[in-house]
């Protein structure tokens, strides 16, 4: 009998196939705006939006965040690149019976902050305590509801102007050959600083996690308009962002890997270690397709803006294959492949 494994849950091909095959396949099929079966960050109904999102990351507390600031800005970015504005949060908390109730208080209180520091209020929540040994000290899901953001009919209306638009939202599944591909700052800091901290690497004294809610970023880039997908590469990073959105638009991607922000610690890192830096989970990152002739506009616009000021614009959709080609360093050409999981487990 086949059993979970870890890779289930790390945002890559294996666990889309779990979603699938395991997951979704159960669930009645409904009528939607954009349903579950888009594995978009966020559903929509009614024209309201809402999603849902676990929290396991170990240790609570790393450097640059912990559970609580995650919790909030991992929620309010998956509200935000559907590009609707989130309005309120909800919290369940699992706590095991012995932890120190100082760390209680200390993510509560940076839950708080993260909240009152984006505008999105906590709403409602439920707490349990279970028995010692039934969970790693806490574990977190947080869900927020959200509106239509007022800047993003003006921001398809100018996209439109451009290319013919079909949908009403940034979905993945909008993407269209010529589009350009913006990143709003380094790839791979989040991941990186919590396993090295975890493993005792060292580089966390070079880089630190990303975490940041990017409602505010997001809205300038709205406003500047021409925005037609955004996505938050969490769990697989921006490999897996861009394949998802390969395969859900049916385009292909070129990339330059030279243009993608990367800190030399996070460099190091992943080549000390084996691993691929664009597979790399960030907690304080959009990857943005825009219509090409708006593209140097949205991106003065985020690099505006505290989280977006090293936002770059790394490549663009092609009508092709729906593969992402990644344009080396040296001028040679590979093929970037979506991880099958996260290299780095627990990191969200």
């Amino acid at each position: 009998m086949s059993k979970v494994i870890l890779n289930h849950g790390a945002g890559g091909e294996l666990m889309q196939e779990f979603l699938s095959k395991h997951i979704t396949s159960h669930f009645p099929k409904m009528d939607a705006d954009v349903p579950l079966d888009s594995m978009d960050d966020s559903a929509v109904v009614d024209d309201v939006v809402f999603t849902i999102d676990g929290h396991t990351v170990k240790p609570l507390f790393f450097p640059g965040g912990d559970i609580g600031a995650i919790s909030v800005a991992g929620t309010v970015n998956d509200i935000s690149v559907m590009g609707a504005s989130p309005i309120a949060l909800a919290c369940s908390v699992i706590m095991e019976e012995g932890l120190d109730m100082d760390i209680v208080d200390r993510v509560m209180d940076s839950m708080g902050r993260t909240a009152r520091g984006c505008g999105v209020p906590i709403a409602t929540g439920d707490t349990k305590v279970v028995e010692s040994g039934a969970v790693d000290q806490m574990v977190m899901a947080t869900s927020a509801v959200g509106k239509r953001s007022p800047y993003l009919d003006a921001d398809l209306e100018k996209a439109a102007e451009y290319r013919k638009v079909e949908n009403r939202w940034c979905t993945d599944s909008s993407v269209r050959p010529g589009d350009a591909i913006i990143v709003s700052g380094y790839m791979g800091d989040h991941g990186i600083a919590l396993l090295s901290f975890r493993e005792g690497y060292g580089f966390e004294s070079e880089v630190q996690s990303d975490v940041a809610p990017l409602n505010g970023m997001i809205a300038e880039g709205l406003k500047a308009g021409g925005i037609v997908a955004m996505k938050d590469p969490t769990r697989g990073g921006l490999a897996n962002t861009l394949n998802e959105w390969c395969s859900k638009s049916h385009v292909g991607m070129e990339v330059d890997y030279s243009a993608i922000p990367l800190r030399e610690g996070v460099v190091n890192a992943c080549d000390l270690l084996g691993i691929d830096a664009l597979s790399i989970g960030n907690e304080g990152k959009a990857v943005i397709a825009v219509v090409p002739e708006m593209a140097d506009e949205v991106l003065k616009a985020i690099r505006r803006t505290p989280e977006g000021k090293d936002a770059a614009i790394i490549g663009h959709a092609v009508d092709g294959p729906e593969r992402v080609v990644l344009r080396t360093e040296v001028g040679g050409k590979r093929i970037l492949e979506a991880p099958a999981g996260d290299p780095v487990p627990r990191i969200c």
